[in-house]
């Protein structure tokens, strides 16, 4: 999405590696941030005059919130996918280094993070316990804590993770994580924080989040063969804009 003359044009959003589509989870939803649960208020979001249709909507996210859901209200068939993509767009406050989600087991030991800042970090544990901490990917060459908006899509596929901001820059790292590795949904999903973290995920100036994850639907959707590597104008509206709805991580 670009903006020219204080308007909105649509154009393509970015390119994943191919991968099975099934029905993405809309994380915001699945958290009620609808319903503007305390610390949440609802503002403007990236886009505030989108051609044909109404301003973004965005979601501003303060330290009192308190946003968990048990991890299989977002998979209520309870599996996690393996290979996965989380789309998000995001106005961090400058300088902020946070946890945007993360996945906990039933013994509240962190299986996913996204920590978003000067330097982001992918956080990923299966049941094995890889990777180790020590081999956590890291993307040291990107800053999404700058004040600025960012469209960011992380894709997890067998053993890498890849990071495509703002639909130019893209980096892979590898991900040593084992075979078959499986992400416990017992536990709870929590938005903005870590347990036991005093720092809240911030957003400034109106921070618009889309947040969804994108699975490879191989068993879910019975081996159904549909794939596709580009995220156009039209269906990148309804699954990358979230029907112009944000969500701030």
């Amino acid at each position: 999405m670009t903006q020219k003359n204080g308007k909105c044009e649509q154009s393509y959003i970015f390119i994943i590696k191919p991968f099975y589509l099934s029905e993405p989870v809309d994380v915001l939803k699945v958290l009620d941030f609808q319903s503007s649960p305390e610390g949440v208020r609802k503002t403007t979001g990236f886009c505030t005059a989108r051609r044909g249709s109404k301003p973004d909507v965005a979601y501003r996210v303060g330290k009192q919130a308190q946003i968990s859901a048990p991890t299989k209200q977002l998979f209520p068939g309870g599996v996690f996918p393996e290979d996965f993509s989380i789309l998000f767009t995001i106005k961090p406050k400058a300088g902020l280094q946070s946890f945007l989600l993360s996945v906990y087991n039933k013994q509240g030991i962190q299986q996913l993070g996204v920590e978003v800042g000067r330097a982001p970090v992918f956080l990923y544990e299966d049941q094995h316990g890889k990777p180790a901490p020590e081999e956590y990917p890291l993307f040291r060459s990107i800053n999404l804590a700058d004040g600025k908006w960012h469209r960011v899509a992380i894709s997890v596929e067998k053993k890498s993770v890849t990071i495509i901001v703002d639909c130019k820059k893209k980096v892979t790292r590898p991900l040593s994580r084992s075979n078959r590795a499986v992400i416990n949904t017992e536990g709870i999903t929590v938005f903005g924080t870590r347990i036991l973290d005093e720092e809240v995920f911030e957003v400034s100036n109106g921070p618009k989040v889309l947040l969804k994850i994108f699975c490879d639907g191989k068993e879910q959707s019975g081996g159904k063969k549909e794939t596709e590597s580009e995220v156009k104008k039209g269906r990148a509206d309804k699954q990358a804009d979230g029907s112009n709805s944000s969500t701030a991580l």
